[in-house]
Formats: C-alpha cells, sequence, structure tokens
C-alpha cells in the first residue's frame, strides 16, 4: 500500500481529490543551458530527498517537454512537479522558502560531499541573476478524479503528457468523472492505458498563462490503441449525446508530451 501512494504522489499530484497539492513549474531555460539547467537538478536532488525526510514536501519531479504543441513552440523546456499533502503542509513549504531553511538543507545534504562555501555559491546562483532559467511559471493544483494506477514504479524515460483546458460549463468536471473516466478505466484494465487525471487550478504566479483552469495528465502505452470506448459510444444516439456534451464542456488547448528526467520520494 505505501509503494502505491508513492506512485501516485510520484505524478502528483493527489490520491485524494480534495487533500493534495501539486505545484507545476514550466521553466524556461536560457539558450545554451541545458546541460547546467540538468546540474542544477542534480544538485537539488539530495536536498528535496532531506526535504522530504523531514516532512517538507512529499515529492519532486523533473520532465522535460520532448514534443511542441500544434503551433511548433514548447509551452516550455521542463515540468518540475512539487507534491504536498496537505493545506498546513502547502502554507509552511512556501514559506521554507522566505528564510534560509533550503540553504541549510542543502549544506546538510551535501555534507562530506562539498565544502559550505560551495554549496552557498552554488545555492546562491541558483536562485539569483546566474539561474539557468529565464522564466518559471508556477500553477498551483488540486485533484478534481482520477484513475486507477497500472503499469510499476516511475522511472527516468517514462512519457507523460499534460494538456491545459478552459473549462466552458459548470458540468465540464462531472463529464469527466461520469463520461470519460470509465472509459479510460476500461483501457487500463485492459492494458492499453496506465493512467489519467484531471485537475483544477485553484492559484497561479501573474506571469502564467491565465485562461487555462484545468489540467489533464495521461500516461499511455505505447503502440495500444485505446479508442474501442470511444467507437462503441458513437454507435449509439445516448453515446453520441453524451460525448458532445463532454467535447463541448471545456477547449482544449495545446498539449506536450513530457519526458521524466528524475524524482525524488
Amino acid at each position: 500500500m505505501k509503494k502505491l501512494q508513492l506512485l501516485l504522489l510520484a505524478l502528483v499530484f493527489t490520491i485524494s481529490a480534495s487533500a493534495q497539492y501539486t505545484i507545476l513549474s514550466a521553466v524556461d531555460i536560457k539558450d545554451g543551458m541545458e546541460d547546467q539547467y540538468l546540474q542544477l537538478e542534480e544538485f537539488f536532488g539530495p536536498v528535496h530527498d532531506l526535504a522530504i525526510e523531514r516532512g517538507i514536501q512529499d515529492l519532486q519531479a523533473v520532465f522535460k517537454v520532448v514534443q511542441t504543441n500544434d503551433d511548433g513552440e514548447s509551452v516550455a523546456d521542463f515540468f518540475i512537479i512539487t507534491s504536498l499533502s496537505s493545506k498546513e503542509q502547502l502554507d509552511a513549504y512556501n514559506a521554507s522558502w522566505e528564510s534560509d531553511a533550503w540553504l541549510d538543507l542543502a549544506i546538510e545534504a551535501h555534507k562530506g560531499k562539498m565544502s559550505k562555501r560551495a554549496v552557498t555559491t552554488r545555492y546562491l546562483n541558483s536562485v539569483g541573476s546566474e539561474s539557468e532559467s529565464n522564466e518559471r511559471r508556477n500553477y498551483h493544483l488540486v485533484g478534481v478524479d482520477q484513475t486507477i494506477w497500472s503499469g510499476g514504479d516511475l522511472k527516468p524515460g517514462d512519457k507523460m503528457s499534460i494538456l491545459g483546458t478552459i473549462s466552458k460549463s459548470d458540468d465540464f468536471e462531472s463529464y469527466e468523472s461520469e463520461v470519460y473516466k470509465p472509459l479510460i478505466e476500461k483501457e487500463i484494465l485492459k492494458g492499453n492505458h496506465r493512467w489519467w487525471m484531471l485537475s483544477r487550478i485553484y492559484e497561479r504566479t501573474e506571469n502564467a498563462y491565465g485562461d487555462i483552469t484545468h489540467m489533464f495528465f495521461n500516461i499511455g502505452v505505447e503502440g495500444a490503441d485505446n479508442t474501442e470506448g470511444w467507437q462503441k459510444m458513437q454507435s449509439s444516439f445516448k453515446g453520441q449525446k453524451l460525448l458532445e456534451g463532454l467535447g463541448a464542456a471545456s477547449e482544449h488547448q495545446n498539449g506536450s508530451q513530457l519526458e521524466l528526467v528524475s524524482i525524488h520520494n
């Protein structure tokens, strides 16, 4: 059971739709700085391990964007997922960045491997003008619904898709839970999909895209066809009407295909 809980946290994002919180950071990297950015994430890996051990956060995962959107422009270069289990933990996590708590964690995490001066310099550069990223846009998410999980542990190289959408109806979340979720969950049970989740954006930084209201997360199975349920629904009048309502309830924006770089939980 503990292993399953860690798997779900690893992606987010939420075991209980009302209890888990996620910070999704869209990261734009400066030209020619990807290797340096990945070295930065490697530096912070042991720091996040220690933070998780101390109960400051539950999970940290880094995904690289490997496929651009329909306009040929990537919505970001990387996405960072930070998972927390309660509002109290979220508030404490945010407050910790306003003090020297993370610098102290970094010094402790790298003790015996790097000098205190080297750790301090690396840490300060990562949050200052010499940072490898141009911009970070943060979205605060709460889970709405998700399917069962299948396919074992997440590992570097695993793919996940992310899709922003704009709710156009008060019934949008109900349509997704009552119409789409059962379809994709059947495909999961047949081995044609691994996981689906819908989350709601309840807060964002000023530089984040303001139109999207929700985000979908999907982990598929390479080469699998998971459209059988759709085809069966389209063969009946009732099914067609349900799918029409589902399609009209939101306006999908451009999505991205992601590849897992690292995960700490």
